[in-house]
């Protein structure tokens, strides 16, 4: 288990993580107001609740206004930011949930095991339930005291609790593109590799024209910032891991430390040597 920060008290960010519970991931900012995000995603689930103060909240093509009391969500692959409003203190709490495991929750709860992950329609609410339930969580896992199965049965609660109460089985599912999730898959699979838009626009069997127009469209991003996404995936998971920060930045892609490093703050908020503890 480990819980780090330069300094809980500055504006770093804290991450918590367990061996035992490989599945989820805690980070808190007790200051948001130097952390800034570009746009970008994860192949996880995200979900947090804004402790204190406002911010910006990008996801997709809107932006809203949040405060203290709100919990946000992000499927995977959704594109968003959250950052802070004229200098104004905030702070958060966020959970990331690895989709393998909450699909298999979904599927526990009744939903067709055909159906893969179900993503979320609603981008972020003031369920006071949920709101509470996700603060007391958040302190259930940070503590070192607490035994694995308190915190695994409190984690299966907690997230049957969001899926039953926003995510009903009559939501409706957003119609797939096929091609456009080939020439994502592809991305993802050659990821720490220097692609050319042929090679992905093969694989996809569509133009170069419409593949940057609607892959857009569809994902929220250009395939470019898509690559540099994921890129920033496999190396958290190094980093994760113990890997050294050059042999990561290498291994993931990049050109350069310089350009790992400034890629990596600018999706995570938090530089390598930050994150990795």
């Amino acid at each position: 288990m480990s819980l780090n920060a330069t300094d809980h008290l500055s504006r770093s960010p804290l991450f918590w993580r367990d061996d035992n519970l490989p599945f989820i991931e805690a980070r808190t900012i007790a200051d948001g107001r130097k952390v800034c995000y570009s746009r970008h995603s994860h192949e996880h689930f995200s979900i947090g609740a804004i402790t204190s103060g406002q911010s910006l909240y990008i996801h997709g093509q809107e932006t809203f206004q949040i405060s203290a009391g709100t919990v946000v969500l992000m499927n995977p692959g959704d594109v968003h930011a959250c950052n802070p409003i004229d200098d104004q203190p905030w702070s958060y709490h966020m959970l990331y949930i690895d989709t393998p495991w909450l699909t298999d929750l979904q599927h526990q709860l009744g939903f067709s095991t055909d159906l893969g992950f179900r993503p979320f329609t609603t981008t972020h609410t003031q369920d006071d339930m949920l709101y509470t339930g996700l603060l007391e969580l958040y302190q259930l896992l940070v503590d070192a005291q607490a035994e694995h199965l308190q915190k695994q049965s409190a984690i299966v609660s907690f997230f049957t609790e969001v899926q039953l109460r926003l995510n009903p089985a009559t939501t409706v599912v957003r119609e797939v593109n096929r091609k456009l999730e080939r020439a994502a898959e592809y991305i993802r699979e050659h990821c720490t590799e220097a692609l050319k838009l042929e090679e992905i626009c093969l694989a996809a069997q569509l133009s170069p024209s419409y593949l940057i127009r609607a892959f857009k469209q569809y994902y929220g991003m250009t395939p470019h910032a898509f690559l540099l996404n994921r890129r920033i995936q496999f190396a958290r998971a190094q980093l994760r891991s113990g890997e050294l920060i050059a042999d990561v930045a290498l291994a993931a892609g990049f050109a350069d430390q310089a350009h790992f490093q400034r890629t990596f703050k600018q999706h995570f908020a938090a530089t390598p040597g930050q994150y990795r503890g």
